[in-house]
């Protein structure tokens, strides 16, 4: 049973496709989309295809970029001593808004999953590798605390010590603002092994 026509399915199927959009989001984006006037739509429309046409990523870090290298990889004052590994560009957003990290990134773009037939050689571990050097001092593996993310932080760890780099991974645990009861196991688990003195 089609409620739209044929033009307004497609666009709606095309925001469903989106992460974090249902149907009933798609459907709502279709229609506000349908009642902007039409230079809103035309800018909205050239948006989309400048931005695919112009991003890239970066040739150092794997970071979003229309310059090469980005602005972090090319900015004199960030510590080049210091790389964090991260899984995607969007993770870099986060780590900046702290404003606590002064080192340089590199974007796996994935993780080790077997169960998703990802393996180390489809990230960009080689790229890790070949950037380490004897400026290098601290890895900071910054992986999501997820089955995947730690077995890559195991992974990497394994194939970085051997180079004399030293190692690190980001503590786990209970967030500020939340409470015990609501927190589970493993959370806690890793809350206790990451504690420290006061």
């Amino acid at each position: 049973m089609d409620f739209y026509p044929i033009a307004i399915e497609k666009l709606i199927e095309e925001f469903a496709k989106l992460p974090g959009i249902g149907y009933k989001t798609a459907q709502r984006l279709t229609l506000h989309v349908l009642n902007l006037p039409r230079e809103e739509v035309d800018e909205f429309a050239e948006a989309l295809v400048k931005a695919r046409g112009t991003i890239k990523y970066c040739s150092v870090c794997g970071n979003y970029t229309d310059t090469d290298p980005c602005g972090i990889c090319s900015n004199p004052s960030r510590d080049k001593s210091t790389i964090c590994i991260i899984e995607q560009p969007k993770d870099i957003i986060s780590l900046e808004k702290v404003r606590e990290y002064n080192g340089v990134y590199h974007v796996l773009h994935g993780v080790i999953s077997p169960m998703s037939g990802k393996g180390p050689d489809d990230i960009k571990l080689k790229e890790l590798v070949r950037r380490i050097n004897e400026d290098v001092k601290e890895i900071i593996v910054a992986t999501n605390p997820n089955v995947e993310g730690e077995a890559t932080a195991m992974y990497i760890s394994r194939i970085l010590k051997p180079l004399g780099v030293k190692v690190t991974r980001i503590a786990h645990g209970v967030p500020v603002g939340g409470d015990l009861e609501y927190a589970d196991e493993v959370t806690l688990s890793k809350a206790l092994e990451g504690r420290v003195e006061l």
